[in-house]
């Protein structure tokens, strides 16, 4: 793991992708200069969302998912951290997960970096910080 302890080209974002999304999208990551790991690559093929977060949040990760539930147990727990990107697409193809994941990376960076829930839909993308009040 001290590889993820290494600041990228990119920038220090580091992303835990949960099993709900491709490998290709790790591979799409990880050759756009970003940091990012499967939950399958860490042994977390049947953990628990809750577990996953606090992976995530103790090895300050953010994590990327299609799975509604990580933000309601953000909501419940009050964390500040990490951030969750959430995907609710018509069409959850890597393809199309990659296509609106990469270019929106920049963009929303920042709020990564403070703790936000980010929903990625088709033609929009909503911003709620945490924690969630």
């Amino acid at each position: 793991m001290d590889s993820f302890r290494e600041s990228s080209s990119i920038g220090s974002m580091k992303f835990l992708v949960d099993m709900a999304l491709s490998p290709k999208t790790v591979k799409a990551l990880r050759d756009s200069g970003y940091e990012a790991v499967r939950a399958n690559e860490l042994g977390m093929v049947k953990s628990k969302d809750r577990d996953i977060l606090e992976y995530a949040k103790k090895n300050d990760m953010i994590v990327i998912t299609a799975d509604l539930d990580f933000g309601d147990i953000l909501a419940i727990t009050g964390y500040k951290k990490p951030s969750v990107i959430i995907f609710r697409l018509k069409d959850p193809s890597p393809e199309h997960v990659n296509s609106l994941l990469l270019p929106a990376l920049p963009r929303i960076k920042d709020s990564l970096d403070k703790g936000s829930i980010v929903v990625i839909e088709d033609y929009r993308i909503r911003i709620r910080e945490l924690p969630v009040l």
